[in-house]
């Protein structure tokens, strides 16, 4: 089916249940309530996964770019992501700020706003063109997409200049008074996000994961049979190694115990210390007792 129609009845879906949910006491039938409550979820969470689709056929030169979710921490980057930033957005245009401080929900309720308004615009106008023309995108519905789209990303990272409301329930655009702009986020507001310089950090710890791996390679610690196969023990293995590395091999890159912790990537920052006494013990070994050392490290678990 087109992606039109399967948006119309994804949207019927949400719609419906909706409808149940404001029609039922919560208080009478509790149970109920959670079971409507989890189908609501999915069902928001496929109306969303079309209109991904739906805007990666439609505007696909003209998408916000998503560059910056290299700065959220790994656990965050979950595949209901986006149905998660809607429902922090619904709670903060109610009022209810989650695990935010009350402060930054109230700062970020403006973009909330925008960005529910907008999508409410983007159902309506994609449910009647669905029902006129659903096999094109004419240029309305292109810009309605691309103001979603980058609605979303501004609520996702960043506080943007003061938008108005779009579509129904008396929303209108804001042509007055703007906000300046300043880097705040609902992702930043719950946890730390990664600063272009730790980034960076990382990025120098990967190219010693992979320095340790091609020289594990020659020295014949690891095979390549091993890599290929994705051998369990490498989880440890190739940690162990790039450890000695970073203190022996290449004592001038990412773990340099010349730098502060301050300095070093979150990664090793807190076991500095640690890093230091290590560093001392290899120091005092032969060149022999250290591939001695190095080959045990390949075999224990």
């Amino acid at each position: 089916p087109r992606l039109l129609s399967q948006f119309f009845f994804a949207d019927e879906r949400v719609t419906q249940v909706v409808a149940e949910i404001n029609g039922l006491d919560a208080e009478l039938d509790p149970q109920q309530y959670l079971v409507l409550l989890n189908q609501l979820h999915l069902s928001q969470a496929h109306l969303l996964a079309i209109l991904e689709r739906i805007m990666e056929e439609c505007i696909p030169t003209q998408r916000h770019s998503r560059d910056y979710l290299v700065k959220f921490p790994e656990e965050l980057l979950v595949d209901n992501l986006g149905n998660h930033m809607l429902f922090a957005a619904e709670c903060l245009l109610a009022g209810t700020f989650l695990e935010v401080e009350e402060a930054d929900g109230a700062q970020l309720r403006p973009q909330a706003r925008n960005l529910l308004c907008s999508l409410e615009l983007v159902r309506t106008v994609l449910r009647e063109q669905s029902l006129s023309q659903p096999g094109s995108y004419p240029e309305p519905v292109r810009a309605v997409l691309v103001q979603f789209d980058r609605l979303f990303a501004e609520f996702e990272l960043r506080w943007g200049p003061g938008l108005g409301c779009w579509g129904g329930g008396g929303c209108a655009r804001a042509g007055g008074a703007s906000q300046s702009p300043r880097l705040s986020s609902y992702v930043s507001s719950l946890v730390a996000v990664k600063s272009p310089e730790e980034i960076y950090r990382q990025q120098e710890i990967i190219v010693l994961f992979c320095e340790t791996v091609e020289r594990a390679l020659h020295l014949g610690y690891l095979t390549q049979e091993m890599i290929d196969g994705y051998e369990p023990l490498l989880m440890f293995t190739i940690p162990r190694l790039a450890i000695i590395s970073g203190l022996l091999i290449y004592p001038e890159g990412p773990l340099s115990l010349e730098q502060s912790p301050e300095q070093m990537s979150r990664v090793f920052s807190p076991f500095y210390n640690l890093l230091k006494k290590i560093r001392d013990l290899l120091r005092v070994l032969s060149e022999e007792e250290l591939c001695l050392l190095e080959r045990s490290l390949c075999t224990a678990e």
